[in-house]
């Protein structure tokens, strides 16, 4: 799939054609950075895209039970790592 080019677009620019750009991003999935001075300083882009980009349930338990076998592997300590949190916080 080919990704779409981003606009830049100034912040002045933006302020008069707000409502043209936000339809753009919503009925086209246009993305736009906006520029101060030339300067990169906010992305618009659809609402959706960023919950498309989030990992599901399952995903972040997957990396987390990982994450929990490498630990144990190097692990050193007679006791679990419960136990050690609930020394400290005594």
């Amino acid at each position: 799939m080919k990704q779409k080019k981003i606009e830049e677009i100034g912040i002045r620019e933006l302020k008069s054609r707000a409502s043209e750009v936000v339809r753009a991003v919503k009925e086209k999935r246009a993305q736009y950075v906006v520029t101060q001075r030339g300067v990169p300083a906010a992305l618009i882009i659809p609402l959706d895209a960023l919950v498309e980009a989030k990992p599901s349930d399952d995903e972040v338990w997957e990396r987390l039970m990982k994450i929990g076998e490498e630990l144990s592997k190097g692990w050193q300590s007679e006791k679990s790592a419960v136990e050690i949190l609930s020394e400290m916080r005594r």
